[in-house]
Protein backbone atom coordinates (compact mmCIF):
# COMPACT_ATOMS: atom_id res chain seq x y z
CA UNK A 1 0.00 0.00 0.00
CA UNK A 2 1.38 3.41 -0.92
CA UNK A 3 1.93 6.13 1.63
CA UNK A 4 -0.90 8.21 0.15
CA UNK A 5 -3.30 5.28 0.45
CA UNK A 6 -2.18 4.73 4.05
CA UNK A 7 -2.85 8.36 4.91
CA UNK A 8 -6.27 8.27 3.27
CA UNK A 9 -7.11 5.04 5.09
CA UNK A 10 -6.04 6.55 8.41
CA UNK A 11 -8.11 9.72 7.91
CA UNK A 12 -11.23 7.71 7.00
CA UNK A 13 -10.61 5.42 10.00
CA UNK A 14 -10.25 8.45 12.28
CA UNK A 15 -13.49 9.92 10.93
CA UNK A 16 -15.38 6.69 11.60
CA UNK A 17 -13.80 6.17 15.02
CA UNK A 18 -14.47 9.75 16.12
CA UNK A 19 -18.17 9.45 15.30
CA UNK A 20 -18.65 5.91 16.62
CA UNK A 21 -19.37 6.96 20.24
CA UNK A 22 -22.27 9.10 19.03
CA UNK A 23 -23.72 6.43 16.73
CA UNK A 24 -24.71 3.84 19.34
CA UNK A 25 -25.96 3.53 22.90
CA UNK A 26 -23.67 0.70 24.02
CA UNK A 27 -20.63 1.42 26.15
CA UNK A 28 -17.52 0.50 24.12
CA UNK A 29 -19.77 -1.43 21.70
CA UNK A 30 -20.06 -4.37 24.13
CA UNK A 31 -21.90 -2.94 27.11
CA UNK A 32 -25.61 -3.24 27.70
CA UNK A 33 -28.05 -1.37 25.48
CA UNK A 34 -29.01 1.87 27.19
CA UNK A 35 -31.79 4.30 26.52
CA UNK A 36 -29.30 7.17 26.68
CA UNK A 37 -25.53 7.03 27.17
CA UNK A 38 -24.10 9.91 29.24
CA UNK A 39 -21.69 12.35 27.61
CA UNK A 40 -18.79 11.35 29.87
CA UNK A 41 -18.95 7.79 28.49
CA UNK A 42 -18.92 9.13 24.96
CA UNK A 43 -15.86 11.27 25.73
CA UNK A 44 -14.09 8.31 27.36
CA UNK A 45 -14.78 6.23 24.26
CA UNK A 46 -13.37 9.02 22.09
CA UNK A 47 -10.13 9.07 24.11
CA UNK A 48 -9.72 5.30 23.83
CA UNK A 49 -10.50 5.34 20.10
CA UNK A 50 -8.03 8.22 19.60
CA UNK A 51 -5.26 6.01 20.99
CA UNK A 52 -6.44 3.00 18.95
CA UNK A 53 -6.32 5.01 15.73
CA UNK A 54 -2.96 6.46 16.80
CA UNK A 55 -1.62 2.96 17.36
CA UNK A 56 -2.76 1.89 13.91
CA UNK A 57 -1.09 4.99 12.46
CA UNK A 58 2.10 4.17 14.35
CA UNK A 59 2.02 0.61 12.98
CA UNK A 60 1.53 1.91 9.42
CA UNK A 61 4.40 4.36 9.87
CA UNK A 62 6.62 1.60 11.25
CA UNK A 63 5.74 -0.63 8.31
CA UNK A 64 6.61 2.02 5.73
CA UNK A 65 9.87 3.19 7.29
CA UNK A 66 11.42 4.86 10.30
CA UNK A 67 9.12 6.26 12.99
CA UNK A 68 9.52 10.02 13.36
CA UNK A 69 9.83 11.36 16.92
CA UNK A 70 6.67 13.13 18.13
CA UNK A 71 6.48 15.98 20.63
CA UNK A 72 3.51 17.30 22.57
CA UNK A 73 2.58 19.50 19.62
CA UNK A 74 1.81 16.44 17.49
CA UNK A 75 -0.60 15.05 20.09
CA UNK A 76 -2.24 18.44 20.60
CA UNK A 77 -2.89 18.83 16.88
CA UNK A 78 -4.06 15.24 16.28
CA UNK A 79 -6.27 15.32 19.38
CA UNK A 80 -7.87 18.54 18.19
CA UNK A 81 -8.31 17.06 14.72
CA UNK A 82 -9.96 13.96 16.21
CA UNK A 83 -12.41 16.09 18.19
CA UNK A 84 -13.14 18.14 15.06
CA UNK A 85 -13.83 14.96 13.09
CA UNK A 86 -16.37 13.99 15.78
CA UNK A 87 -18.44 17.10 15.14
CA UNK A 88 -20.96 15.48 12.73
CA UNK A 89 -21.77 12.75 15.25
CA UNK A 90 -22.11 15.27 18.07
CA UNK A 91 -24.44 17.45 16.00
CA UNK A 92 -26.59 14.48 15.05
CA UNK A 93 -26.81 13.13 18.61
CA UNK A 94 -27.34 16.34 20.56
CA UNK A 95 -28.57 19.01 18.15
CA UNK A 96 -30.57 17.27 15.42
CA UNK A 97 -31.68 13.93 16.85
CA UNK A 98 -35.34 14.12 17.83
CA UNK A 99 -37.06 11.40 19.78
CA UNK A 100 -40.55 10.58 18.52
Amino acid sequence: MSVSAQIGFLVVLALLAANLPFANQRIFLVGPQRSSKPLHWRLAEMVVLYFVVGGIGLALENHSGQIAPQGWEFYAVTGTMFVTLAFPGFVYRYLMHRKH
